[in-house]
């Protein structure tokens, strides 16, 4: 096979792969643009447009607030699990002591607990401290790091060549002087990588925020999502025409927010994939 006709296979395939990829989502935006009755005919265009239903739902829920609150939580998360993880991996990458492999195999090891086993301590410690009915808990556990991020950062940081290090060193350079202008300039694509899926991770949480959230003024979008699909999503008189529009709207930021990271998402993904 010559190497045009490849091309062409290559280009296929990856045509085929974004069309089921992005079918859901075309389906869903189209979706809420239809009239009730028809909501669910598969048809991407509609054949009568009903964008009302965006009015309906900006005027039956505080879809602003909501919005509000998921960047507030969801950039106070990213930022803090990035800065905190980013210490701490740089502490594995930078300093030799006895028992590091030991400790970070620990910290890595961590990532194989699930997420149920730690809620109800977390729960009763949030509890205690009087903050279980507030945002705090939503980012604030990011304080202490993260074990994915930890290892995805200590992995460029061992990247750079330590010589930088000792030169910075001897010219006196203090510890948080090489981890902020030194590591952290070189490894900024890992850096973003860790923002941006914190970022996704905590915007589309809906668990913590059922557990601790109990005042709609401090709903986040996905729990807003829950009340909103509780108020439209009723057997009988269920409105999915409105709770499809409500999810579009929830989409939207994230797309954003990728289109305009995707440049150093992508840098350093692939700067991680060929590290190995």
């Amino acid at each position: 096979m010559s190497v045009k006709a490849r091309r062409w296979l290559i280009w296929i395939g990856l045509a085929v792969a974004a069309v089921v990829f992005t079918y859901p989502f075309a389906w869903l935006v189209s979706a809420s643009l239809k009239p009730r009755a028809d909501v669910f005919d598969n048809a991407l265009i509609p054949r009568e447009w009903a964008p009302e239903n965006y009015v309906t739902i900006w005027s039956a829920a505080p879809v602003l607030t909501w919005l509000t609150n998921s960047v507030v939580v969801a950039l106070a998360a990213a930022t803090t699990v990035t800065i905190s993880s980013a210490i701490v991996a740089f502490g594995f990458a930078y300093f030799r002591f006895p028992g590091r492999n030991a400790l970070f195999g620990l910290v890595v090891g961590t990532m194989m607990l699930p997420g149920a086993v730690t809620m109800i301590p977390t729960y009763l410690i949030w509890n205690e401290l009087g903050l279980a009915a507030t945002q705090v808990p939503l980012w604030a556990q990011n304080l202490f790091g993260s074990a994915f991020y930890i290892f995805l950062i200590r992995q460029f940081f061992l990247g750079v060549p330590r010589e930088l290090f000792e030169a910075a060193r001897v010219d006196g350079a203090g510890y948080w002087r090489l981890f902020w202008r030194i590591a952290v300039p070189l490894c900024r694509p890992a850096l973003i990588v860790a923002f941006v899926f914190e970022l996704r991770a905590s915007w589309s949480d809906l668990l913590r925020p059922l557990i601790y959230l109990r005042d709609p003024a401090l709903f986040t979008m996905p729990r807003g999502m829950k009340a909103i699909l509780d108020q439209f999503g009723q057997a009988g008189e269920s409105r999915w025409e409105v709770v499809l529009a409500g999810a579009v709207i929830t989409t939207i930021p994230m797309i954003v927010a990728f289109l305009l990271c995707q440049r150093y998402f992508l840098e350093g993904v692939a700067t991680q994939g060929r590290k190995g």
